[in-house]
């Protein structure tokens, strides 16, 4: 057992400890137990001199009984646990002690308890919070962002008269911008008479995290002309509010301020100066910053790594992961999230297979979300299942971002089924989730199903979001519910209180478009209350690419090249749309411009994952090491094909041919074909053949693919920009409505 320097603690006995206080309160002679107090230094020590004080009843003095509850409150070695046992072990607690506890709460992992003693100490105790309880408890409602709690705290404070006092609207300060009252916030700030650092420091902080960047420089310059003078806290919300803005060069004039100004540098500070070079695009500053850093913690290193990944500099954030001094998860999270979100899933998953040979650390929830969007983009079901495995294995317990990443994982990659078994063993469930199990239907052309879940949705009282409606819509429009997409539009606003956004108008137009009303379409474009997109004047050419509508095309296309000229997708599309009808010097004239131009149409690429590893297929690829096999494949799948009575649909044919054996080869060449000739001789007969194609499907591959199907008795998934076609016995998912 521990003790302090003597053996045992011997409490000098008093005859009457009642009379070391009086009725208010205040001490007469210090008490010899006090000096012990303070030389505890850890929590059994108190809890001897707590023993002895109740053997001696000096504990039932109010006075005395504060003296040792505030070290065991709010000391280095502090036990809240310990320390509300020994609160309710006091007969009648002084108001110091009431507010030690608040206090001690407000910044616990329970700050709900600051609030329910603080109901106690007004019901049930003779004493009215004063000037020392209010920052707390306030303090209490702005971590769990109860504005109406904050309000009635607020109100308190004015009827007691303390609405001068500094401490209190610096901490309304605080709890108003938390709840995201700006306003108020500002209105409490400039109500304060003679402000401190702190309240310019709360305000500055406040329009940081509200997102008024320019509003919190503005309030620093101020800060400047009333000769306030900034401290390490202004400086690191100053700097917060230089990178959100990517400003630079104010960013750079921050930080040759602290610098002259003497202004304590700490880790915190290094770190905010850090953040702000990366965001900013300054590496060779933050790397010259980062190599004078004679501390550094794992946000400095995770700083780095992501900086240098975020702008593609994979071999020089690898260099830093290598120097990090001890792994944590947090360092490689960086590198894995920055890969997955810079369209290199591949490279993430490559660097997940080096964290886990490591063996120096778990990956943990976010390092599960990012990998797991990373198999979403590749399509990859076995990578996506196994990682799914090791979550299980590793007792990760499904909160909504991860429920949401698996629904998405496992719709993307081919697996309606398992996407909804996860669904349906969740118990919680936010308005994400439900929105991605929508899109999941919405994708595989499920329209009805999407609408029926919506409706559960609102059952389950979780409001909808844009998110939401998006998917929704979409659902719509892959399924040609024209009626319920205009209804649910129309009542976006009005019911549900979602005002509609460019993703929605554009969803509008593309299901009119591929319903064939095109004139609607362009009437609903005229009478949009916002400018038109780019999206929007995309899907309206798409829609006149189903419906070879040559004329309607070249005006959204025009429209659509105003807005972004280098747009090469567009010129592709009326390209093909010229070819589709037999527009062969347009198609020319328009290949010559895109030449000339150096535009380049991006190239059809197909995957397919096999035993665990990504297959990629261009048109007529030739570096596979089965091509051989592959392509004696696809002549047998021909053959047959042709004894079924398959005709090649010629129009889909994006440049002229004259021989019509060039051009049949030309077709077979797509790279989907090549995929699923792979998939019928990798694939085992049991499994289906899983493929993703990074742009549309066309139309002789997708007849092509349902034929296979019935022929081989297969069945085949594949996913291209912007839908799943779920091939079997001769038929598709989509019905021909894509």
């Amino acid at each position: 057992m521990e003790t302090l320097s003597t053996p045992v603690i011997s409490l000098p006995r008093h005859p009457n400890p009642t009379t070391l206080t009086v009725n208010n309160g205040h001490q007469h002679h210090p008490h010899p137990v006090f000096s012990l107090i303070k030389q505890c230094k850890n929590i059994k020590q108190l809890k001897q001199i707590h023993a002895q004080m109740l053997r001696t009843g000096l504990f039932f003095d109010p006075y005395s009984a504060s003296k040792l509850f505030t070290p065991c409150a709010l000391g280095t070695f502090s036990s809240l646990e310990y320390a509300r046992k020994m609160f309710d072990q006091i007969p009648q607690p002084n108001l110091y002690t009431w507010n030690t506890l608040i206090r001690a709460y407000s910044s616990s992992a329970e700050p709900i308890q600051s609030f329910m003693i603080f109901l106690q100490l007004v019901y049930n105790s003779p004493y009215f919070p004063n000037e020392f309880t209010f920052p707390f408890v306030i303090k209490a409602a702005a971590r769990l962002v109860q504005f109406r709690v904050g309000q009635a705290l607020h109100g308190m404070v004015i009827k007691s008269s303390f609405e001068d006092d500094l401490f209190i609207s610096n901490s309304l300060i605080h709890f108003y911008a938390m709840c995201g009252d700006l306003a108020m916030s500002y209105c409490v700030f400039v109500m304060i008479g003679k402000k401190d650092v702190v309240s310019w420091n709360s305000m500055i902080s406040g329009f940081v995290q509200g997102g008024f960047f320019e509003k919190a420089t503005e309030l620093y310059r101020e800060m400047e002309m009333e000769n306030v003078k900034p401290d390490e806290v202004t400086m690191v919300a100053v700097l917060s509010a230089c990178a959100k803005k990517r400003d630079l060069e104010f960013g750079r004039w921050v930080c040759s301020y602290i610098e002259k100004n003497g202004i304590k540098m700490d880790l915190t500070l290094s770190n905010a100066m850090l953040d702000m070079y990366v965001k900013c695009g300054s590496l060779e500053d933050a790397k010259s910053l980062f190599d004078k850093m004679e501390e550094k913690d794992i946000v400095s290193w995770t700083t780095m790594i992501d900086g240098y990944a975020k702008l593609g500099e994979f071999d020089a954030a690898m260099s830093v992961l290598a120097a990090v001094p001890i792994q944590q998860i947090a360092t490689w999270n960086a590198l894995i999230s920055a890969y997955e979100q810079n369209g290199k899933p591949n490279e993430a998953l490559s660097i997940f297979h080096e964290l886990q040979l490591s063996k120096n650390v778990n990956p943990d929830e976010f390092t599960f979300v990012s990998v797991l969007s990373a198999c979403a983009q590749l399509g990859a079901m076995d990578i996506g299942g196994q990682i799914h495995a090791k979550m299980k294995k590793q007792g990760i317990k499904l909160n909504c971002y991860l429920t949401t990443s698996l629904i998405d994982m496992y719709t993307k990659c081919g697996n309606l089924d398992k996407a909804l078994e996860v669904f349906h063993t969740v118990k919680s469930r936010d308005v994400f989730v439900w929105s991605t199990m929508i899109a999941g239907f919405a994708m595989y052309g499920r329209g009805r199903d999407a609408l029926d879940l919506f409706s559960r949705m609102q059952e389950a009282k979780v409001k909808p979001n844009a998110v939401t409606f998006t998917n929704v819509l979409c659902a719509c429009s892959h399924s040609g519910l024209v009626d319920e997409g205009r209804m649910f539009f129309n009542q976006m606003q009005p019911v549900y209180g979602v005002v509609p956004g460019v993703k929605h108008y554009t969803c509008m137009v593309d299901m009119l478009g591929r319903a064939g009303l095109l004139d609607e379409a362009v009437e609903f474009i005229e009478k949009m209350p916002i400018v038109p997109g780019a999206s929007v004047w995309g899907a309206l050419l798409g829609a006149c690419k189903i419906h070879e509508n040559v004329e309607l095309a070249e005006y959204a296309c025009s429209h659509l090249l105003e807005l972004e000229p280098e747009n090469h997708g567009a010129l592709v599309l009326l390209s093909n749309i010229y070819a589709k009808t037999g527009k062969w010097d347009n198609v020319s004239e328009l290949r010559k411009h895109m030449r000339v131009s150096g535009l380049k149409k991006e190239p059809g690429c197909s995957s397919i994952e096999v035993n665990g590893e990504i297959h990629k297929f261009l048109a007529g690829e030739s570096s596979h090491p089965l091509c051989k096999e592959i392509y004696s494949k696809l002549d047998e799948i021909v053959a047959r094909l042709k004894s079924f009575g398959y005709v090649p649909n010629r129009s889909h044919l994006l440049q002229l041919v004259e021989e019509e054996d060039v051009q049949e080869q030309a077709l077979n060449l797509h790279s989907e074909k090549l995929a699923i000739a792979y998939g019928l001789i990798s694939v085992e007969p049991s499994q289906p053949i899983r493929i993703v194609k990074n742009l549309r499907v066309c139309g002789d591959c997708h007849s092509v693919a349902k034929l296979i199907s019935k022929l081989y008795n297969r069945e085949i998934l594949l996913r291209d920009r912007y839908r799943f076609h779920h091939f079997s016995g001769g038929n598709c998912s989509c019905m021909d409505y894509w």
